[in-house]
């Protein structure tokens, strides 16, 4: 498995044209977050020093084919003096397979500031690593997937359930090894983790329910720094799921309890397709 530094280096091609390496890989398709974090990457590469990304908002169009490298178009939108706006479609074989429009704010800027408490959690260190030698298939090549990275799942009877979700989720994830620190690494880095597992929390409710799944669409807010190196717990709802689909919510706290992004994802949740389809894993992997 390339390391996250390895995919988040695309290689500019020209002028606001940029290309994003294709990796070994065990899934079917492209992993979203990897695509994610690249057209980011590819975003970033056309703003000026002294802007951060707040926010983005991304639309999974096509399956992509983790055999081949996707290219990355990007068309500056505005240039303002407090916002910069950029849109970046990722191409494949000619079609777009991810569009995605962010907006980057001037450092600088003071006002209001306050936040949700972080939710109770147990701490990450006292939870169990996804096993390498785990029964269920699946869980096993998403380990070999993203070793470099530690995910831990809550058991949901260490959580403290509210009334008012009904289907909660809560995961501890980090990069293993230490990263530099370069703000922009970690977002982008965060970018493409927090595709990991947030589509899941709508299956906490129908841990017996064979569905196929697929990220529809991708939206962020990056709200304070952090580091993907350190521990961050993910608290994720579904509010909802219907008609073949599932809105996903998902909170990032630091261990320290600061609220530093926001995630929300629709996906695909299609039931009554064979097996061998609604599999995220290519056969034999």
């Amino acid at each position: 498995m390339a390391s996250i530094e390895e995919i988040l280096a695309i290689e500019r091609i020209d002028k606001d044209i940029y290309r994003g390496r294709a990796f070994d890989s065990a899934l079917r398709r492209t992993f979203g977050g990897q695509v994610a974090g690249q057209a980011l990457v590819a975003a970033t590469r056309t703003v000026g020093a002294d802007y951060r990304v707040h926010s983005l908002h991304g639309y999974f169009l096509r399956p992509g084919n983790s055999d081949h490298p996707v290219i990355f178009l990007v068309d500056r939108i505005r240039d303002g003096r407090s916002f910069v706006t950029r849109r970046v479609n990722g191409v494949q074989d000619g079609e777009v397979i991810f569009s995605m429009s962010a907006s980057f704010h001037i450092d600088g800027d003071e006002g209001i500031e306050h936040q949700d408490p972080m939710p109770a959690a147990p701490d990450p260190d006292a939870l169990d690593p996804l096993p390498d030698d785990a029964e269920d298939p699946v869980t096993r090549t998403l380990r070999r997937e993203w070793q470099h990275f530690d995910v831990r799942k809550v058991p949901r009877d260490q959580m403290e359930f509210s009334d008012r979700h009904v289907a909660q989720q809560q995961v501890w994830f980090r990069h293993r090894a230490p990263l530099p620190d370069d703000q922009l690494l970690h977002v982008c880095t965060l970018a493409y983790m927090s595709d990991m597992t947030l589509l899941g929390s709508s299956r906490s409710v129908h841990p017996d329910s064979m569905v196929q799944t697929a990220s529809l669409d991708h939206a962020m807010w990056f709200l304070r720094p952090f580091r993907t190196d350190d521990w961050l717990l993910y608290d994720q709802t579904s509010p909802s799921a219907g008609s073949g689909r599932a809105l996903t919510q998902g909170r990032i706290f630091d261990r320290a309890g600061r609220l530093v992004a926001m995630v929300t994802q629709e996906g695909l949740t299609r039931s009554g397709v064979p097996a061998e389809i609604a599999s995220i894993v290519r056969p034999g992997r």
